[in-house]
């Protein structure tokens, strides 16, 4: 009997270290990047008077240790979004890092109650694309705070070959889709490649009820959204899904 196979549009990092996480549930990949990262070459990121630095995704946490290779910014607090986002940063060689429930008002929850605005300023590390404003939220708390894009997640411009193989072979029990930007790029990549029938065969696995709503453009067969925002809450929901009788 043949293990489920899922597509796997995270850039292809991230893409991989999952692919891995799903392997030991008997679950096969097929990485999909629909997004490449491309870091920002400044020379350095000025983290003078900094009281903390906050991180909304791991692409954040690479471009944060690219951007500031003194000692000194090592030591920072760093305030993540969720566990996979700080699991990163401790990799980078970040050692104070804090892990917030998986979204943005976590984060502006763990903020507030950990800082304080006489302390310093703070620091958001960025793509040039972001969903929500977490800076302007934590201004409007007190914080003077900064937005930094030190990244930018480049568009695929079509589906691969194999990902289009697969499609046509109705051969993939679903998509993961972690941001509402993926979900609709993988929509329209779905119709120029005349393959948007393809997703009435297949769940889409969902991190938030935002995805979710931008990946509804397309007939799916079934779509599960995570208990949490979280990596792991959604590999539970593919567990489910996917076991049999699921």
């Amino acid at each position: 009997m043949s293990l489920p196979r899922l597509l796997l549009t995270r850039p292809r990092e991230d893409s991989t270290a999952l692919a891995a996480v799903l392997k030991d549930h008997g679950i096969e990949s097929l990485i999909e990047p629909l997004m490449t990262i491309r870091m920002e070459t400044r020379a350095g990121l000025d983290l003078s008077g900094v009281q903390a630095v906050l991180l909304t995704s791991a692409n954040g946490a690479r471009a944060l240790a690219a951007a500031s290779a003194c000692p000194e910014a090592r030591r920072l607090p760093v305030l993540a979004v969720g566990c996979a986002t700080a699991q990163a940063a401790r990799e980078a060689g970040f050692g104070a890092v804090t892990a917030a429930d998986g979204d943005v008002d976590a984060l502006v929850a763990l903020a507030t109650k950990r800082l304080r605005p006489e302390k310093g300023r703070l620091v958001h590390v960025a793509g040039r694309v972001s969903i929500g404003d977490l800076a302007e939220r934590l201004r409007a708390a007190g914080f003077e705070t900064e937005r930094v894009p030190l990244y930018e997640a480049v568009a695929a411009e079509t589906l691969s070959p194999s990902a289009r193989r697969a499609l046509q072979a109705q051969t993939l029990a679903g998509v993961l889709l972690f941001s509402p930007r993926t979900a609709r790029l993988f929509a329209k990549l779905a119709r120029e490649s005349e393959l948007e029938s393809t997703a009435r065969t297949l769940t889409a696995f969902c991190l938030s009820q935002a995805v979710a709503m931008a990946a509804a453009t397309l007939s799916w067969h079934r779509v599960t959204v995570a208990a949490a925002p979280r990596q792991d809450a959604l590999v539970a929901s593919v567990v489910r899904t996917l076991a049999p009788g699921g």
